[in-house]
């Protein structure tokens, strides 16, 4: 019994810890950069301390699954993007903003949106927030709330948008890791799409 309220406590202070780090990450966009990194290292810090890593996959079946699905994700964004700018919906002007305030613009973000960032998100939101959920209750309940759970943090960019990319992207990524329990599979996928999103084919 005491171990269970000892996890739950655990769970509870990652996702208040979360909330905390991205609030004072989006505060102010000419810092987003270092607090958000400085933000992904504390989640991963807190994540190894109290969780053991899963990866259930051969390397070739998390690379190509990875990228698949990471290309996947791109285009069915992209064609929501497209959708919205033929639409003339209000959201266009936020994808806008957002890559005007968010977006990497300096050598050293593309550095740490690979190799701290994307992976960060994961190790946490999957490796730690949804594994525990998957623990304690069905698979199909864990992704739905892990990815409301995720999207919750996004609030603080003050654009709708984000929060609902943000609940899309995780919904992808947490079938992802119910399906296959590999951390490296999703890093992978997060990182394609953000490679994608932000160097190849950004929607601007």
């Amino acid at each position: 019994m005491k171990k269970w309220i000892a996890d739950h406590h655990r769970f509870i202070l990652g996702f208040l810890i979360a909330h905390l780090l991205l609030f004072f990450s989006f505060e102010d966009k000419t810092v987003f950069w270092y607090f958000f990194t400085a933000s992904m290292l504390v989640l991963v810090s807190y994540t190894i301390v109290h969780e053991e890593f899963e990866d259930k996959v051969p390397l070739a079946s998390y690379l190509s699954i990875g990228v698949v699905s990471g290309l996947f994700l791109f285009g069915a964004f992209w064609g929501g993007n497209y959708l919205i700018g033929l639409l003339n919906l209000p959201f266009s002007g936020q994808v806008s903003r957002l890559y005007s305030r968010f977006s990497p613009d300096a050598l050293w973000h593309y550095f740490v949106l690979v190799l701290i960032i994307a992976p960060g998100e994961e190790i946490f939101w999957r490796g730690f927030i949804q594994k525990r959920l998957l623990n304690n209750t069905n698979i199909w309940s864990a992704i739905i709330v892990s990815s409301i759970m995720y999207a919750t943090v996004h609030i603080y960019s003050g654009q709708f948008i984000l929060v609902l990319a943000a609940f899309a992207a995780g919904l992808v990524w947490s079938a992802l890791y119910a399906w296959k329990r590999s951390i490296p599979l999703v890093i992978i996928s997060h990182v394609t799409f953000d490679l994608l999103l932000f160097v190849f084919l950004p929607f601007y």
